[in-house]
């Protein structure tokens, strides 16, 4: 079956007693233009979004008939998982991340990033509480940071506020 677009999302659509089939995406598939993947029920399933990004996220709409609908669900993955302890804290751990250019997700008060070993110890041993944890990666942070160098930076301007005394 061939998918172009998304429909909708699980909570503001009618679903009328259909049944409900997933399709899992891992987190780094979710803006994927062309997938092609099974569902839960073992439906063959392409999906190619030829007109726009489709950031697609938990619960989404990619199909319906009038007997079933399949919508998207992301798969769990190690994460690491930062609890940061002050706007200070936010700042320089997203700056860290961000400095190594990968994607940060932000979800109940937690920073969230894909586990990788080494960022893992260079955070636990600059004295972040860090942890590995099992978590769907499904809210992206999304930035537009200024070049290095320039004053005026989204890390700069962070700094700023949570260092000047008012």
């Amino acid at each position: 079956m061939l998918v172009k677009e998304k429909i909708g999302n699980l909570e503001l659509f009618a679903i009328n007693n259909r049944n409900i089939d997933y399709v899992l995406l891992d987190w780094y598939e979710t803006n994927k233009r062309i997938l092609h993947k099974k569902t839960v029920l073992g439906r063959e399933l392409s999906m190619k979004f030829l007109n726009e990004n489709p950031q697609l996220g938990v619960g989404d709409i990619v199909y319906e008939d009038d007997f079933g609908l399949i919508a998207v669900d992301i798969n769990e993955c190690d994460a690491i998982v930062i609890r940061p302890r002050s706007m200070h804290e936010v700042a320089a751990v997203c700056y860290e991340i961000g400095n190594k250019h990968l994607p940060l997700f932000y979800q109940d008060d937690e920073i969230l990033v894909a586990f990788e070993a080494p960022l893992f110890q260079l955070l636990t041993s600059s004295g972040y509480a860090v942890e590995k944890a099992k978590r769907k990666l499904i809210s992206p942070l999304k930035t537009t940071v200024a070049p290095h160098g320039s004053s005026n930076s989204l890390f700069n301007r962070i700094m700023k506020l949570t260092t000047d005394p008012e």
